[in-house]
C-alpha cells in the first residue's frame, strides 16, 4: 500500500494517543480501559510497552509488548517434584529469566495485535518487529538484555504472515491448545446446554451441582473486591502456587483495578460456605466472547463440592443465558474443560534466544519454556448437530 509505515513506542499510558482505540477495534484487550487497568496493576516484574503503526499519519495498527523480569519471582510454580523445580530454576536464572514478548502473557487467544482491515499484514508485522527490536535496545540499555523473544498466540492461518528472511532465526512452536466452546445458535439458557449432553456427562453435572447445593454464589461488586481482597488473594494464590509454570504472579490489587476500569465488563463471582469466601472466578465480556479470567479456591471446597467443575457450569449457564457465542476457557485444565464441551483450538508462535548457540538447541530446549501436559479430550455431547467452530470470523488479526 502507498505510504511508508512509522511505529510509536509508549510505555506511559498516559501518552496513548486517543486514536489508539481506532485500530484496536472491538478487541477489549487492546483497549484504552483495560490497558489503563492492566497499567495500574500490571505484576512486580513486568513492564509494559504499546506499540502504535501510522501510515502517513494515520493510525493503522497497534499491539502490547510485555517484558518480564522472571529473575524476581521466588517461585516458577510447586507442582512438580522437587529436583525438576530446582534445574528449572536454575536454567531460567541463568539463561532465560529476561523475556520480551509481543503479545499478553495473562491471556490465551490471538489478543497481541490489531490491524485496520484492507492493511497489508505482512508489512504491519515487520514494522512491529522494528519496534520490537527497539525496545529490546531500550531494555538492554538499562542492564536487561531479552534473553528470549516470543510472539504469542496466533492462529495456524496468521502465520503466514512471517514468511520472512527476518524471521529465519526463530522456532516456531505449537504449546498447549487454548479451549474454546462454542454456543449453537439453538441453545437460549442452560437447560438446552445440559440436554445436549451424552448420560454419562449429564450425569457429571447433576453430580457437581448437587455437591455444591450449599454454597451460595453472588456476583461482587467493586466494594465487595476492596472487602474480600486478602482472601481473593490468598484463594489465587492457591491456584497459581500449584501450576507447572509461572511467569509472573498478579497484583494484589488486580481485580480491583479492572472492576474499577472495566465496570460491567469484568465480572467476579464470589463462592461462600457458611458466610466465608472459599472461592471466585472472573469473566470478561469481550464482544460476543466471554473470556475466562483468573480465580481461585479453597482445595477442601474444591475437594467436597466440586467447586471448578461448577464454576465452568457457571461460565457456560451465564455465556449461554446472555447470548454470547463463545467461551474462552484458554489453556489451563485441559480435560476438564474438555468434559464440559470446550474443543482444543491450536495455537502458534515464535520463540528466539539472545545466544546464537543456544538458539541454534531451541527444538531441544523447548520443553524446559512450556511444560507439555499430556491430556484426553472428551466428547461430551450427542450428535445432535454439528458443533460450531471454534475459529473467529473476519480479519486474523481483528478481534472476533
Amino acid at each position: 500500500m502507498a505510504g511508508t509505515l512509522h511505529p510509536e513506542i509508549f510505555d506511559d499510558l498516559a501518552s496513548l494517543p486517543q486514536c489508539w482505540d481506532v485500530p484496536a477495534g472491538a478487541n477489549i484487550f487492546l483497549s484504552r480501559t483495560y490497558l489503563s487497568a492492566l497499567h495500574a496493576s500490571a505484576p512486580a516484574n513486568m513492564k509494559l510497552h504499546y506499540i502504535l503503526v501510522r501510515r502517513s499519519g494515520i493510525p493503522v495498527a497497534v499491539a502490547i509488548s510485555q517484558f518480564l523480569d522472571m529473575s524476581r519471582l521466588k517461585s516458577f510454580g510447586e507442582r512438580d517434584n522437587r529436583f525438576k523445580t530446582k534445574i528449572r530454576t536454575i536454567v531460567f536464572r541463568r539463561f532465560a529469566s529476561n523475556v520480551l514478548l509481543l503479545g499478553n502473557n495473562m491471556l490465551t487467544g490471538q489478543n497481541a495485535l490489531a490491524i485496520v482491515n484492507g492493511e497489508n499484514v505482512q508489512e504491519i508485522v515487520l514494522s512491529m518487529a522494528r519496534a520490537l527490536s527497539q525496545i529490546a535496545e531500550r531494555m538492554a540499555s538499562m542492564g536487561k538484555k531479552p534473553h528470549l523473544t516470543i510472539w504469542k498466540d496466533f492462529r495456524q492461518e496468521a502465520m503466514s504472515s512471517f514468511n520472512h528472511p527476518l524471521f529465519k532465526d526463530y522456532f516456531k512452536f505449537s504449546t498447549q491448545p487454548n479451549m474454546v466452546f462454542a454456543i449453537p445458535d439453538f441453545w437460549r439458557n442452560e437447560a438446552d446446554y445440559v440436554a445436549t449432553l451424552h448420560k454419562k456427562y449429564r450425569d457429571q453435572y447433576k453430580r457437581a451441582r448437587k455437591k455444591s447445593s450449599e454454597l451460595e454464589k453472588r456476583r461482587l461488586d467493586l466494594d465487595d473486591i476492596r472487602f474480600f481482597r486478602n482472601r481473593i488473594n490468598e484463594l489465587y494464590h492457591n491456584v497459581a502456587a500449584n501450576a507447572p509454570f509461572n511467569t509472573f504472579y498478579l497484583h494484589e490489587d488486580h481485580f480491583y483495578e479492572l472492576k474499577r476500569a472495566m465496570g460491567e465488563d469484568f465480572l467476579v463471582y464470589g463462592y461462600f460456605d457458611a458466610g466465608r469466601l472459599v472461592g471466585f472466578n472472573t469473566i470478561i465480556r469481550n464482544g460476543t466472547d466471554i473470556d475466562t479470567y483468573f480465580l481461585g479456591y479453597d482445595e477442601v471446597a474444591q475437594r467436597e463440592c466440586m467447586l471448578y467443575l461448577n464454576m465452568l457450569y457457571d461460565m457456560i449457564g451465564y455465556s449461554v443465558n446472555n447470548g454470547f457465542k463463545r467461551i474462552i476457557f484458554a489453556r489451563t485444565a485441559l480435560e476438564i474443560k474438555s468434559s464440559v464441551g470446550a474443543r482444543p483450538e491450536a495455537m502458534y508462535g515464535l520463540i528466539r534466544h539472545g545466544n546464537n548457540i543456544i538458539n541454534r538447541q531451541m527444538h531441544r530446549l523447548f520443553g524446559y519454556f512450556e511444560p507439555d501436559v499430556p491430556w484426553t479430550e472428551r466428547h461430551p455431547f450427542k450428535d445432535l448437530a454439528p458443533q460450531p467452530s471454534t475459529a473467529g470470523e473476519g480479519s486474523q488479526y481483528q478481534a472476533d
